[in-house]
């Protein structure tokens, strides 16, 4: 399985942040998102081939109890099924971060989806095709059905929200699973968009995420 990165921090976005969890970031995406954070996952893959024993031997090296499976995009890693059906048999917490266009029947306790806002789409040949892909209401269902879930929307500027709500209207989503989270990889930059989006999240009955990885150690791998 090719991983990026796999490490121990704080849980930095959505409802468990906070928590101490080990992180295990897949290689690869189907996605192209102008404002990706880590771009060594998506648009130029980096990372190590890795057995699932020496993962969850990684995992178990430390003495969190949560686990986050990450990407990049880890619905289409070839061996995400038995990857968490092996965490799930040491009785770990695990939540999958995910866009939200691919569904694998994976072990899960907290499905965090992240649906793609047109705020994504890229300049440049890369945008067809990633407007194309970044929402699928057929996999959103899904997901949202079988698993505990969380919707977390990255927001750049106020008029997202118009999305926010049409997506959560055709998905008869519950408000209270809904979490905004600012844009962006700087610290004044988060500050600045995280005062106007915590009274759009009052406003509406949405909950707020911060960055907190991006806070205290600032844009950097392995936190």
């Amino acid at each position: 399985m090719k991983i990026a990165e796999l490490f121990y921090s704080l849980q930095g976005e959505g409802a468990l942040v906070g928590v101490p969890s080990v992180f295990i970031r897949t290689s690869g995406c189907n996605l192209r998102c102008g404002w990706c954070d880590t771009p060594y996952t998506s648009w130029n893959p980096e990372g190590a081939e890795l057995s699932l024993d020496r993962i969850l031997d990684e995992v178990q090296a430390h003495p969190a109890r949560h686990v986050v499976v990450t990407g990049g995009e880890p619905m289409i890693a070839p061996e995400i099924i038995p990857l968490t059906q092996r965490l799930r048999d040491r009785s770990l917490h695990i939540t999958v971060e995910t866009a939200g266009t691919v569904f694998q029947p994976v072990a899960c306790d907290l499905m965090s989806i992240s649906p793609k806002l047109s705020n994504s789409t890229p300049r440049g040949p890369q945008a067809a095709q990633h407007d194309r892909l970044r929402t699928n209401p057929g996999v959103l269902h899904d997901l949202m059905s079988r698993y505990d879930y969380q919707l977390k929307f990255v927001i750049e500027k106020p008029a997202d929200l118009d999305e926010v709500r049409v997506l959560l209207n055709s998905l008869q989503a519950d408000p209270q699973r809904v979490i905004l989270m600012p844009e962006g990889t700087d610290r004044d930059v988060l500050r600045e968009r995280g005062v106007w989006l915590a009274e759009i999240a009052k406003a509406e009955g949405f909950r707020f995420t911060p960055r907190l990885h991006v806070e205290l150690w600032g844009n950097r791998r392995g936190v």
